[in-house]
Order: structure tokens, then sequence, then C-alpha cells
């Protein structure tokens, strides 16, 4: 008998014993933003496909990969929404840490091995007195265990096959470096930061600075863009039911509101559609360049540029 035999010869046999299959559900199209309060150990990507599962959305994707050993605000784009991901990720980003004095770790957390260990402990007011040389725009050298690529390899895959990873300073804005609680081991701080920079590497240079080597024992991200984790929702909310998860959904132009808002008629927000640039008339009518997102009625259309007065579609929304 061939295989192809047995294998129809037993399919009704599987089917007498009972056996059903839920069929999966129907992807769709959904548009929004979720902003997620991931919790300690999961993924960015895993905390992706949970809320994608629980609005058995066709496209997601986040802004700004949040560490396993992080908790905290993770902006998940939906749909069109992911057309808007590189607003969030170029905003300002705060975060609140926990830096563990004594150690230095090859990862500069706690999920890395010691490499480095002092019997130093610094007090608040050394702490204070730095903390001016790691605000403003400062030089910093990422985490050896991060994603940035090396000849088209992650820093991270390199690090963790036991090559030597090399990485080039460069250039990272940090508004504020506050201290929110101090321990004779560990200090919390409070940050305010730029995109591209590295909390991890705070905390690794502070240490070493101090004359006592750290790594970042905690970290919550409470801030990216226009979210804030106020707004957040959890997991248990997402899974809860499909009308908790609608409520933590978010409009797309909600990841806009640091950017102008131009309001057009009707003929104008056809124009833009279609990819063509339209006139702005009206006293109050911007001329300067400026990355602006134009609605009629309240939708969104599109986002641009303002070019002599014309606003030049850059983005275009189908919503």
């Amino acid at each position: 008998m061939s295989d192809l035999t047995a294998a129809n010869d037993a399919a009704p046999a599987d089917q007498d014993q009972g056996q059903t299959f839920a069929p999966r559900p129907k992807k769709r199209d959904v548009h929004g933003w979720v902003v997620l309060d991931k919790p300690v150990g999961m993924t960015s990507t895993h905390a992706v496909a949970v809320v994608k599962r629980a609005f058995s959305a066709k496209k997601a994707g986040h802004a700004g990969t949040l560490d396993p050993l992080a908790s905290g605000l993770l902006p998940i784009a939906l749909g069109e929404a992911t057309k808007t991901v590189p607003f969030v990720m170029d905003g300002r980003k705060a975060y609140q840490f926990t830096v563990a004095w004594g150690s230095q770790t090859n990862t500069d957390d706690t999920e890395g091995k010691v490499i480095a260990t002092s019997d130093a402990r610094p007090d608040e007011a050394a702490i204070a007195a730095l903390l001016p040389r790691f605000t403003g725009t400062i030089s910093q050298v990422p985490p050896q265990f991060s994603a940035i690529k090396i000849a088209g390899e992650r820093a991270y895959d390199l690090a963790r096959e036991g090559e030597a990873v090399v990485l080039e300073a460069r250039p990272v804005e940090i508004d504020a470096l506050r201290i929110v609680s101090h321990e004779a081991g560990t200090t919390t701080f409070e940050a305010e930061c730029g995109k591209g920079t590295y909390v991890r590497a705070i905390a690794r240079d502070l240490g070493i600075a101090l004359g006592c080597l750290g790594h970042v024992a905690h970290l919550r991200r409470t801030r990216v863009g226009p979210f804030d984790i106020a707004d957040a929702a959890n997991v248990e909310m997402l899974r809860e039911s499909p009308e908790s998860a609608a409520a933590a959904l978010l409009p797309v132009k909600a990841a806009l509101t640091l950017i102008p808002e131009i309001a057009v008629h009707r003929d104008a927000a056809l124009r833009l559609k279609r990819g063509q640039s339209v006139l702005l008339r009206g006293r109050d009518a911007p001329v300067e360049s400026e990355t602006v997102y134009a609605t009629s009625g309240g939708i969104l259309i599109a986002t641009g540029i303002i070019t002599q007065g014309e606003l030049v579609p850059h983005r275009v929304f189908n919503l």
C-alpha cells in the first residue's frame, strides 16, 4: 500500500475519534495605536503578537524595542498607524531606572555576567555632582549587547558568539537626569532623552566615573513621543474581552499630536490622497517648510512638508 493510500485511509479514522479543529480567526483591517505597558520578561516581538492576536489584526509593528528585562511603555501600531511609527520613534523618551553599584556586567544590566567588581559605594552628593556631565549633548558608546549593526550583523549576536565588539561613540541628547532615591547599594534615577540613547550605557559610565562600577538592575520606560505610561493598557486588559481590547485602541493621528494639524477641504483631500500637492490659502496658512498632518472632517488624510505655501504629501492614509 502506498504512503498516499495510507494517509487517505487514516483520515476518516481521525475524524471518527471526534477531533475538531477551531478555525483561525479571520484577520481584519484594524487601524490605530495600542500603548502597551509591557511586563518584565516579555520580548517586544511577543508583545506585538499579543496585540495583533487581540484584534485579529492583519498588520502590526512597534515603535522602539524594549528589552525583555525592562517594563513599561511600548507603543504598538496597527494597520495604517504603521505609517506614523517614525514620528513616535523620533520623539523624546523618559525612563525610571535603578543602578546597582559595585559591579559591571558585559550587558550593562542584570542579564549579563559580572566582568568587574568594586568595594566602593558612592554617596548621593557625589552622584548629584556628576550628573551635569551626563546631561545635554554627550558622547556615548552603546552597550556591546545592542541592536546596532556591524558589517550587517547585530552587535548582540556577535557578542553572544564571543567576538570582540567595538562600537564607536556617538552623540546623544539627555534632556534631564535626576535622582529619585538613594540607598547604600542602589540609586534610582529619572531620565529624559532623545533617540538612540542607551540607559544601560548611562549606568555603566556613571559607575566608571564614580569609581565604583554599576549596572542597571531595574528599567521602566514611562514616555515615548506623545504617549505616556498613564495612557497605557496592560496585557490582561487586552486578553479579557474584545470590548476591553477595543477600549485600548487609540486613533492613528494620536501619534501626530506633537506636529501641527492642517484642516483641508474635500477637493484638497482628494488631491492629497492621489499624492498631489495642494496650495494652502488663507491668512493663517503656513509658508515655512515644516512637517504637518492634514485632516478633512476630522479624518486623517496625509502627512507631509509645507514648502512655499504648498503641502507636499509624503504619507497618505486609507481610513
